[in-house]
């Protein structure tokens, strides 16, 4: 779903809604979880980035502001869970589905913890998209954002090397994101 304002709350809940008993708009659902690093399920293209946050992290948020945002924004990260993720560019707001498939809360032998979420129809991209913070015994602290998508539709598919610009200014700002919440004195919740 597009639009030239950003969605009220209200029509954004009726559609997400619409979107919970939805299927996966991809086959290889999970596969951010155990993927090789540099490989993606046939057709996909893939990313991974990781990036040194500091040190002592306890809480993060990644999506950038102000041109990304998560609705609602206290969304349960838990499997299951159905959110709207807009994204503002070319003077319009995306409104994209997508619900959480697996949570990573490991403590050995590294602290970590993330999720991954997959798109469902409602969403201009078809993949899936980990986030995940780790906690090494040294202190440091590493972001990690791995993906493999493909264009869902025709417009998207026609504008490939723009979406694939934006899918890399989103993996940049949401690094920067990070950063700022460590340095901020964020908590890992």
């Amino acid at each position: 779903m597009w639009s030239f304002r950003s969605p009220e709350t209200g029509a954004i809940r009726a559609w997400r809604e619409r979107q919970r008993a939805s299927p996966f708009s991809y086959g290889a659902v999970g596969a951010t979880r155990d993927a090789t690093a540099g490989t993606a399920p046939v057709g996909y293209d893939y990313d991974e980035n990781r990036a040194r946050l500091g040190a002592g992290l306890r809480a993060w948020k990644m999506f950038p502001a102000p041109w990304t945002r998560i609705t609602p924004a206290d969304a349960p990260i838990q499997e299951g869970t159905v959110i709207a993720m807009q994204a503002h560019a070319l003077g319009l707001w995306w409104l994209n589905a997508c619900r959480i498939v697996y949570v990573i809360d490991e403590t050995a032998p590294v602290r970590r913890f993330g999720f991954a979420y997959g798109t469902l129809p409602a969403h201009v991209e078809k993949g899936e998209e980990r986030f995940s913070v780790e906690l090494h015994a040294d202190g440091s602290v590493w972001y990690d954002l791995r993906a493999f998508s493909r264009p869902r539709y025709w417009p998207v598919r026609l504008a490939k090397p723009l979406a694939r610009g934006l899918q890399r200014r989103f993996a940049r700002e949401s690094r920067a994101a990070m950063r700022q919440a460590v340095a901020e004195g964020a908590r890992l919740t």
